[in-house]
């Protein structure tokens, strides 16, 4: 099962329909029981325990997406197009409380 937030949903509304694609690939291999590891995916512990994040990239950008799985379900909780080398620290505290809000048992 998919859960889709209210917030990641608007912010998915914005990327490429490429960088979709992909990520419908990467969500259909999570929802066969594959697990991804990098470069495509990597556990962000800094966030939750059981977050990760997809790396997507397109020649527009590099996207992410940040992801769990929890109860059987994929909860993707927040999207964002990066745009320096690092995570900037107000989009990692907006999915810790989206995390906690969201998800978080």
């Amino acid at each position: 099962m998919l859960v889709v937030t209210r917030p990641c949903k608007r912010e998915l509304d914005d990327f490429p329909e490429e960088v979709k694609g992909d990520l419908a690939d990467a969500i259909a291999r999570l929802e066969i029981g594959l697990m991804l590891t990098m470069p495509l995916s990597r556990p962000m512990p800094s966030i939750g325990q059981g977050v990760h994040e997809l790396r997507l990239n397109h020649r527009s950008g590099t996207y992410r997406v940040f992801y769990v799985l929890r109860s059987g379900a994929i909860y993707l909780i927040g999207a964002f197009k990066k745009t320096g080398q690092r995570t900037p620290q107000r989009v990692l505290e907006r999915m810790r409380e989206r995390f906690r809000r969201e998800v978080k048992l």
